[in-house]
This record gives structure tokens, C-alpha cells and sequence, in this order.
């Protein structure tokens, strides 16, 4: 105990000097974690004891991003990812994996079964630091966001078979069959057992505890919803994590989720600090410097066959540049292939040199990921620029006062600036469709300016705080929810009007602060009513 005290003493001292230091140079908190992980493994060996208790504290960090990336996406919204997840996700394992095993054959010299899991590992991503970063960024509803999700989610419900493989090759009684069979069977059994207290209860066993009044008891029973769907999952035989995302669609299903969020991201955020210390305590120093030359070679190697891989398979289904981008942020292997590295190591899969090497480029790699995805966008001009006088429009932006802000040019948008126009008053419209703002442009529209009114820098660059109205006409329910909470957090007293679909979200719109709600299924249905009692009273006076 008082080791393990020592240990985590001496982590926390290095990590906050470290982060302190680093972040002078705008350099990523992970990158510190990771530093300090290896720092306390090479000088303070003590820490060897430790390491197990570390990892199961670590492993919550997952866990609770895998929730909080679920509280972003209800049932409703992951059907709306199918291609994302199913069509994307399976494309690129089996392609990658493949091309992955075949390697593995030829350059290593494994047997079918060994090279067959290394090359299923190698096609795994880091669903913890690329999902943190894109929340950081505020990137996870972007285009290239989504579709980085999906394969993430995908890969995540992958590692389940992969890791049956494993237990499969090693095995000399169980048939495949039987455990596919099983699999399928604890799936149903979770996904049903989840989905049915999600449905039925979840609801009203918050609002019981919301009506004590006590902040202490709704962040325990958080804690419980988190702990115990990650907690289900694993007796059925899947990781924690997924269980944690399934229970975060569970909440995103009721009016808490907001809450529930602010409450949590100080847990994620320090566990997934100790998850990234664990990274760094694999590395040994000693392997690195004898299997350097090897290690460089099979880091370069990976990035460059996995970025190439999944830009060529998504450019037939999305904006080259949007394939650019995924394939940037998903070209490291991730942490979960270490996880798989390790049990085919304990059953003799893969010898002792080859795992060290293994591990030592998958955290490399993992180290590379926050450097790529801070200058994403920047990387990504090199191969594919964006417009070069749209964004420059975008930054120049101007001083504004006493103006109208105008998200999205859709046909409202467009109602609304015609209207605008006609009264002589000023406003600005930003939308994030670069074709569409292309297109305007070219049609002589000067207000308009290609940014992503869900970031808040765009609408601190176009003076929100000075604005005299704020519309926000956009189609997309996130983007239109991420919008409003940011306009709000600038100042709740802001003239904020919003169109929504349904009364479920006018009521999460009015719970966030927004002044003016406009549900546009009420208002047309109460015009067509008027329109009909009109029509009544006149026949009835004929």
C-alpha cells in the first residue's frame, strides 16, 4: 500500500511539473502522461510492483471517454452512423487486417495463427487519444470527426473476436463455432438488458435522485449507471469500455445527459491521465535501443500503409479531403492491440523480442497521434488545400456591432438574409459547407464566410457578445445543440433564436437558456389550422 502511495506521489509530481513545462510550447498533456510513464519505469523500479495496480486505474479512463463519446450519441443518432461504423468500420479491419497478416508472413516468418493476430492488432486505432483530442478540439461532429468515430466504434466491437480468436488458436477443445454461438448469445443478452433499463427506468430512477436535491447522491448514481453497464458487459465477456458507451447512449436518451457530462470530465480526465502514464511505463529503454533501426522501420512502415489504406477506401464515399483527414487521425495503432499483443504473448503466439518491438512501435505511434491531430488541418493543405480566399475571408472576418448572425444558408437561411437585405440591416452569415459558400460567393454575396459556427472561436471572432440577434437555422439537431450551448456560455443574456423540429428539443433548447424558440412542426401545424378554421367560418356564412 504505501508503495503503490509512493508511486503515485512521485507520478502526479513528475506529470504536473512536466505538463506545466511542456504547455509553455503549446504541447499536449498526453505527451507529458507518457513522459512521465517511462521516467518512473527506467529510474524508480519500484514501479514494476505497480504496474497492474495502475493499469486497472487506468483502464477507467477508457472507460469513462467511451461513456461521455456515448452521452454525444443517442440510438437515434448511431443508426443515423451506419455507414460509418458497419460499411467504413468493416472495410477498413478486414482490408487492413489482411493486407497486415500478409506481412507479418512474409517480413517476420510467423505461422498462420501468429501472423494472422498481429496483423488483426495492427489494423486497431486509439480509440482514447483520438477521441480526446477531437472532444478537446471540438471536432467530433465534424465531418472528418464522424467518420473517425464510426471506424473507432468499429474497431472497439472488433477487439471482442479478436481477442475469441486468440483463445481459438490456443485452444484444443472449443470448436469456433460454439464460440461464435456464445458471443452472439452475451451480445443479445446485453444489448437487450441495457436497452430495456435504459428505456424503462433510467428516466425515473434519476429523477428519483434528482429529488433529494443533493449534488453528492446524482454524481454517486452516475458513477453507478458508468461502473455498472461497463461492469455487465464484461461478465458477458466484452471490454468495459463498450459497455461505458452503451451506457452513455443510455443517458443520452434523457434530459441529464448535459449534467451528467459536466460532472464526469474531471474523472476522464485525470483517469485517462494515469491510462497515458501506463503507456509510458511499457516502453523499455533497453529494447529501443537495440531494436531501434527495427522499430523505426515498422513505425514508418505502419503509418504510411494504414494512412494510404483507409484514404484510398474512403475517397470513393466521402470529400478527399474528409478522407485525408480520417486517415491522419487514425494512422497509429491502439491501445487496444496492446492488450491483444499481451494475451497472444502469455499463450506463445509471439516471442519475447518480437512483443517488445510490438509494444515499443504501438506507443510510438500513440506519441505521434497528438502532434498530427493538433496541426490536422495544416498537414492536410499540404496534399489537398482548402479554398485559399474562403479561408482568408474567414479570418479576416472584420470588426462587427450591433449586427445579426445568421448560422447556416440553407432555404431559411436564405429566406431570412433576402428579408435582411430588403430592410437594409446588417448581418453575417456563416456556414460550413465550402461548396455551398463557393457557389455564393460567386453569386455576389459578400456576408457570407465558410467557419463552423459550432466552435467558439468563430463566434468570439464575429463579436457574439455585440450581435443584435443570433439565428440559428441549421438542419443538423448536433451541430444545432452545439451551437446554442456555446452561445450561451458566452452570455446567457445574448437575443438567441432558434429552429427546432420537435417539442422534445424545444424543451432542451429553453433547459439550456436560449430566449426564442421557434418549433417549426407546432407553428406550421397551428398556420394550417387557421388557414382551415378560415375556410370553415366562410362556408359556414355562405
Amino acid at each position: 500500500m504505501e508503495n503503490a502511495l509512493l508511486v503515485l506521489i512521485i507520478t502526479i509530481s513528475i506529470s504536473t511539473i512536466l505538463n506545466v513545462f511542456l504547455k509553455k510550447f503549446d504541447i499536449p498533456t498526453v505527451i507529458g502522461y507518457v513522459i512521465t510513464g517511462f521516467t518512473i519505469s527506467s529510474i524508480f523500479h519500484f514501479a514494476e510492483d505497480s504496474k497492474e495496480q495502475l493499469s486497472h486505474l487506468a483502464e477507467f479512463g477508457i472507460v469513462f471517454l467511451m461513456f461521455t463519446i456515448g452521452l454525444e450519441f443517442s440510438v437515434n443518432h448511431l443508426k443515423k452512423m451506419k455507414k460509418e461504423v458497419f460499411v467504413y468500420g468493416t472495410l477498413q479491419m478486414v482490408l487492413a487486417g489482411l493486407l497486415f497478416t500478409i506481412i507479418s508472413l512474409s517480413v517476420f516468418g510467423l505461422d498462420i495463427k501468429s501472423a494472422i493476430v498481429i496483423g488483426s492488432a495492427l489494423a486497431l486505432s486509439s480509440t482514447a487519444i483520438v477521441l480526446k483530442i477531437l472532444n478537446d478540439n471540438n471536432q467530433i461532429h465534424s465531418a472528418y470527426g464522424r467518420t473517425t468515430l464510426g471506424i473507432l466504434l468499429f474497431q472497439d466491437l472488433a477487439v471482442i473476436p479478436i481477442l475469441l480468436m486468440v483463445s481459438f488458436f490456443t485452444s484444443d477443445t472449443e470448436s469456433v463455432s460454439i464460440l461464435l454461438l456464445e458471443t452472439t448469445v452475451s451480445a443479445i443478452f446485453v444489448f437487450l438488458i441495457l436497452f430495456v433499463i435504459g428505456k424503462y427506468f433510467l428516466e425515473y430512477f434519476f429523477r428519483w435522485v434528482m429529488s433529494t436535491g443533493s449534488e453528492e447522491i446524482f454524481l454517486v448514481a452516475v458513477l453507478l449507471v458508468v461502473m455498472g453497464a461497463s461492469f455487465l458487459a464484461n461478465i458477458f465477456g466484452f471490454t468495459y469500455s463498450l459497455g461505458a458507451f452503451i451506457g452513455g447512449m443510455m443517458i443520452a436518451e434523457t434530459k441529464y445527459r448535459y449534467r451528467v457530462e459536466a460532472d464526469l470530465i474531471p474523472f476522464r480526465d485525470i483517469l485517462l491521465g494515469v491510462f497515458f502514464v501506463t503507456i509510458g511505463m511499457m516502453i523499455d529503454w533497453q529494447s529501443l535501443i537495440h531494436y531501434g533501426y527495427i522499430i523505426f522501420g515498422l513505425l514508418i512502415g505502419i503509418i504510411l500503409i494504414k494512412s494510404l489504406l483507409i484514404f484510398s477506401i474512403l475517397q470513393f464515399f466521402v470529400q478527399k479531403r474528409t478522407a485525408l483527414k480520417t486517415s491522419l487521425a487514425l494512422f497509429q495503432v491502439g491501445e487496444f492491440s496492446l492488450a491483444v499483443f499481451a494475451l497472444a504473448h502469455s499463450y506463445g503466439l509471439i516471442p519475447d523480442e518480437l512483443n517488445q518491438i510490438m509494444i515499443i512501435t504501438v506507443v510510438l505511434s500513440m506519441i505521434l497521434t497528438p502532434f498530427v491531430l493538433k496541426n490536422i488541418s495544416k498537414v492536410a493543405d499540404i496534399f489537398h488545400k482548402e479554398p485559399v480566399a474562403l479561408r482568408d475571408r474567414a479570418l479576416v472576418g472584420g470588426t462587427y456591432k450591433d449586427h445579426i448572425i445568421v448560422c447556416g444558408y440553407g432555404s431559411i437561411g436564405q429566406r431570412l438574409v433576402k428579408i435582411f437585405k430588403e430592410r437594409n440591416l446588417l448581418y453575417v452569415i456563416l456556414e460550413h459547407d465550402v461548396k455551398v459558400v463557393d457557389n455564393v460567393i460567386a453569386r455576389g454575396e459578400e456576408a457570407i464566410y465558410f467557419a463552423n459556427a459550432a466552435q467558439k472561436m468563430v463566434l468570439s471572432h464575429f463579436n457574439v457578445n455585440q450581435a443584435t440577434a443570433i439565428i440559428v437555422t441549421i438542419e443538423n439537431k448536433i451541430q444545432r445543440q452545439l451551437i446554442c450551448e456555446n452561445i450561451v456560455s458566452f452570455n446567457p443574456n445574448i437575443n438567441s433564436i432558434v429552429n427546432v423540429n420537435n417539442s422534445t428539443e424545444a424543451e432542451v433548447m429553453a433547459a439550456l437558456g436560449i430566449k426564442n424558440i421557434i418549433n417549426s412542426r407546432d407553428t406550421i401545424a397551428d398556420m394550417l389550422a387557421q388557414e382551415a378554421l378560415a375556410c370553415h367560418l366562410k362556408l359556414t356564412k355562405e
